[in-house]
Parts: structure tokens; sequence; C-alpha cells
């Protein structure tokens, strides 16, 4: 039997639903406006300031919750673009998700955004805030399958910073960009272990971090200072030199948001800052594990590059996305809580 709305008044959203390592993607497949501006970034800023209802009846509760994630694809103004993507959270508007490249990879060649679909690999080029993403997805048999991308070029920008955390004293953080920019720090200058310790625990720690770093450390990015900012904190096991064992990290992003894969944006920076510090070499795959989940991500530096002045590097990641269903949401104008709320 088919399944209809009940009879109901105002604006409907439909989705597709979709994890990567365990980390969600809501992909809005209708009910939104037009989003105006000539750039992908300039849409950015057009969703922040005119939209930002829909992100919240999006991502909070009760369609959502604190660590949902969402993907809203828009025209690009790059002519080899298959699609264009902004990425939303509890927070508002990232640069780069490299979780959600996976997974838009594989929805874009089973819902037809890629006119010619190729086997045994079908190339998507997704247009980020970041820049053009281009992801690579197998397709055999009309089935599509695992996805790697290669990101914009990423690049350690500071080592060895030390900043003053309230709470925790002084403490050293690396600083790289993957298509947004993150601090890492072994968990174990906390005493803490980052695939056992109360997650609470890690959120506390990072989230000291962060807002060390934001306060103390001024960002820049050769390309655009809408990139100029510390998206999170990613603490480390501190397994860093190569190895063929799996190193795990966990990423606290946005508003205090755990992501429960290994970060794909994340990996992509570690990777550059592991290069940079010549503790791996090009083509030299690493595995990096979820600490949440226990989910992984194969990650490379394939490339050397330039980002400005940085020396950078293209990163290849890759891992596998999965359906977890379809929804269309209702937002009826005498409820009183239609744009949702966040319990914290």
């Amino acid at each position: 039997m088919e399944m209809k709305l009940p009879p109901h008044e105002g604006g409907e959203l439909s989705v597709v639903d979709m994890h990567t390592g365990g980390e969600p993607l809501r992909i809005v497949l209708s009910g939104y406006p037009e989003v105006k501006g000539d750039t992908v970034l300039a849409k950015r800023r057009y969703v922040r300031e005119h939209l930002d209802h829909l992100r919240r009846v999006l991502m909070f509760e009760p369609r959502g919750h604190y660590d949902m994630y969402g993907a809203l694809i828009v025209d690009s103004e790059i002519p080899d673009a298959d699609l264009g993507v902004l990425f939303m959270h509890n927070e508002g508007y990232s640069t780069m998700c490299g979780h959600a490249v996976i997974a838009l990879g594989r929805f874009a060649v089973d819902y037809k955004l890629v006119k010619e679909p190729k086997s045994p690999e079908t190339q998507v080029n997704i247009h980020c805030p970041c820049g053009l993403v281009k992801a690579f997805v197998e397709h055999s048999g009309g089935k599509t399958g695992g996805v790697r991308f290669l990101s914009v070029p990423a690049f350690a920008f500071a080592t060895d910073v030390t900043v003053t955390l309230e709470g925790f004293g002084d403490v050293m953080v690396d600083i790289s960009y993957g298509g947004a920019f993150y601090a890492f720090v072994d968990a174990q200058k906390f005493g803490l272990d980052v695939t056992k310790s109360r997650t609470r625990d890690l959120v506390d720690a990072a989230t000291a971090v962060t807002n060390a770093v934001k306060s103390q450390v001024k960002l820049h990015h050769p390309a655009s200072d809408d990139l100029a900012f510390l998206y999170g904190t990613i603490l480390t096991d501190g397994k860093d030199d190569y190895s063929l064992e799996a190193t795990a990290n966990v990423c606290v992003f946005a508003e205090a948001q755990v992501d429960r894969s290994p970060t794909g944006s994340g990996v992509t920076a570690r990777v550059a800052l592991q290069y940079h510090k010549g503790l791996i070499r090009l083509n030299q795959t690493r595995t990096f594990q979820s600490g949440a989940t226990g989910s992984q991500f194969t990650g490379k530096a394939v490339e050397e590059t330039k980002c400005g002045d940085f020396k950078a590097v293209v990163v290849e990641v890759a891992g596998r996305a999965f359906y977890t269903g379809v929804s269309r949401f209702v937002q009826e104008p005498d409820d009183k809580l239609t744009q949702g709320f966040l319990l914290k």
C-alpha cells in the first residue's frame, strides 16, 4: 500500500538519507526555494542569510538530531561540475565534507546526475564550497559501490602551536587544512583514549582546543576569506608514523558535533600533516579508523601541489556509503516547533 502524507497545510521537504561510516547524510530532493548567487560560495552565503530556517527544519529535532548532517544540491558555475553542493549541520554550513562526498558520489550515479555512467568506475565532479572535488564511484552491472575522491589542495598551516586552554592549561597543537581547517592533538595529552574514553570527555577536550585556537590563532586561506575558519578539532591516538596498522581519531566539529566516521576532510588534513612532517611518502596508503564506531577510510597523498604560498598535496580518500531511507517532511504553520529545536 502506498504511504501517503496525512492531510496538512504548509510546505513539504523530501530527502534521501544515507550514512558513510556511521555518519548520517540527509540529501535534499525537493522543497527548497531557489538558491540565489553566481557562485557556490555566494549560494552558501545566501542560504545562511535567507534560508537558514530550512536547515533548522532538517537538522534539528523532531526531524533530525544534534549530530545530523545534510547536503543541498545546487547549480555550479564550473562547467566541468556534475553538481554543486552546500553542506549543513547543527551550527551552519561547512566548506567541505568527505563523508558527504563519498555518499554524494554514489547518489549522483544512482539518481542519474551523471549523464553517462561508466564501468568499472564513474567519475563524478562535485563542486564543494572549497572547490572542485573529483569522486570515482565503483559501478558495475548497474550497481554502485565504494567511492574514492581526490581532495582540493591540502596543507599543514602551522605545527607545534602552543595555545592556552580553559581548564587544561597550555597544549601544543597542529593545524592543517583538508577543505576545512582542523586542529590536531594527541588525546593522550588529556589522559584520554579515542577508542575507549567517554564521548563526553573527548568532546570537552576537543571543544576547549577549538575555542582556544579560534581566539588565539588567526587563520588565512589563499583562495578566499570564506574558507579561513576553524571547523573543529580532531583528537588522535598519536600514531602518525607510517604503519600498516589503522590509526584512530575522533573529530568534534561545528557546535560540539561528533563525527561517527573517520572524517573525510579530516583524513585529508591529517594526511597532509603527516606528509608535511615527513612521516609518510606519496602513495603510501594509511587506514584511518573512527574512534566512535570503528568504521574505516583509507587515505594517501598522491601528488604534490601548491596552494598560494603553502606546499600542498592532493589526497585520495576512500570509503563506502549506504542508503538508510527516504522521507517526506511537513511543516504545519500552527506548529510552534516547526523549525525544530536542539537539546544540548
